[in-house]
């Protein structure tokens, strides 16, 4: 049964609602386009993103620094940044419907390009739109005390930049990380979790010497693949796509998507940006306060270039459980049409589960110490209901790579039954050596 990474979308979208991975947001009130909720095991999977580009990032790179900066970013900030002018997207709304799209994503070269894809009517000529989220600070709402959702956790860093530099004591080139929530009002919002209003992303401002740019971002558009190739994705469903000149946002030179082959076809799920010295400069220019790095070596003030790798935690987590769901074609032991999430152990929300064969007090008491003590290193369950088959079946569609079952014999040897996810191979294991075992395999 290999996995199958070109599943029906809505067979995922099912899947994930069913077994407490993502579901939509004020559901009972009948939702909310484009936010969604990650349930138990899709908040831990999301949460094991998270630490495997803290593990990669921070804990193995001694001059890439975490920050967590406010999701509330003051006006003069983006508009300093060229957001609150230039984030737009480009609209167009049919005058029969009413309904409204982004300019740029209508199918282009068919007969019927400028109609509206819902009912043909006539569209509107396209205005810019501003996909940025205002409020305002306090009890009175005037423009004094507007403020925006950040659109990106970007700027948050650039504004910290001489503050870090100074307390860190930092020295070209370094960066500076940080995961977070990020918002935009997006016209048209579709594909699951693909494209939503509410999103998290994880990403590193890298500042480095102008004259070195080029080769960083080289360097970075390398190690950012090899990044996401290193959660299980496999390679022929990624690729590189360098943005034309006329795609380049505002603030980069040079950008480099990392797109994967959803069910849906090509989308980005991560991506590399030249920002050059853009932000920084403005930031200085407006604010008045000096952004610039002292070169002790030539003695000199530079104005630092910046490489931006970045990705979303929602895409990235679609894509692992896109190209994780497998369905059985019944040649491999399962019945036909068993689901099972194939992907790396360590993303699995659960690592193991632990059962006793049938519900008796002797085997539940062994078991739940072996849940006690495996849970204090892994996340684990303990379930004793419906047949060992069915409860089998349970971990398999959820991606726990280990089933660990007492039974009768256990009472005497002191051992316990492992079964592992994707080859169903069980392996008899001294109990006191479980802990141990699933170190080695979920390190491997």
């Amino acid at each position: 049964m290999p996995g199958n990474p070109q599943n029906n979308l809505e067979q995922i979208v099912s899947w994930a609602k069913r077994r407490g991975f993502v579901y939509p947001s004020d559901e009972i009130y009948g939702g909310l386009n484009a936010i969604y909720n990650f349930g138990p095991y899709g908040a831990l999977l999301k949460n094991n993103l998270r630490e495997n580009f803290l593990n990669r990032w921070i804990r193995q790179e001694p001059n890439i620094f975490l920050i967590d900066t406010a999701i509330i970013t003051k006006l003069e900030t983006l508009r300093a940044s060229g957001h609150e002018a230039g984030f737009t997207d480009p609209l167009v709304e049919c005058l029969k419907c009413r309904k409204r799209f982004r300019q740029d994503k209508l199918v282009k070269g068919k007969t019927d390009a400028d109609k509206c894809p819902e009912c043909a009517g006539e569209l509107s000529e396209p205005r810019p739109f501003n996909l940025m989220f205002s409020t305002y600070i306090g009890s009175v709402e005037n423009e004094n005390n507007k403020v925006y959702l950040r659109p990106e956790t970007a700027q948050g860093i650039f504004t910290s930049f001489s503050y870090i530099l100074d307390i860190m004591r930092a020295k070209l080139p370094f960066g500076l990380a940080q995961i977070g929530k990020c918002f935009r009002n997006e016209i048209t919002a579709r594909q699951f979790i693909f494209r939503l209003r509410e999103f998290e992303i994880a990403e590193i401002e890298y500042f480095v010497d102008p004259k070195t740019a080029d080769e960083e971002f080289e360097k970075w558009v390398s190690s950012w693949e090899k990044f996401i190739l290193n959660l299980g994705i496999k390679k022929e469903n990624l690729r590189r796509r360098e943005h034309s000149k006329k795609e380049l946002a505002h603030y980069s030179c040079a950008t480099t998507d990392i797109e994967y082959r959803f069910p849906f076809g090509w989308g980005e799920i991560a991506g590399i940006a030249n920002r050059e010295d853009f932000d920084l400069k403005q930031h200085e220019k407006t604010s008045g306060q000096a952004q610039k790095y002292f070169d002790s070596a030539s003695g000199k003030k530079i104005m630092p270039f910046v490489i931006e790798p970045t990705c979303s935690l929602e895409r990235l987590a679609l894509a692992v459980m896109a190209g994780g769901f497998c369905q059985s074609d019944g040649a491999d032991g399962r019945a036909k049409g068993e689901r099972v999430l194939k992907i790396k152990p360590e993303l699995a929300p659960i690592k193991a589960a632990i059962f006793p064969l049938i519900k008796k007090p002797g085997l539940a008491k062994i078991s739940r110490s072996i849940f006690a003590d495996l849970s204090k290193k892994f996340y684990c369950e303990y379930d004793e209901s419906g047949s060992i088959g069915r409860r089998y079946r349970r971990q398999d569609e959820i991606g726990t790579p280990f089933c660990i079952t007492v039974d009768f014999d256990s009472l005497e040897d002191g051992a316990a039954t492992v079964r592992e996810r994707d080859t169903m191979k069980q392996e008899r294991i001294q109990i006191k050596e479980i802990s141990d075992y699933l170190d080695e395999k979920l390190n491997d």
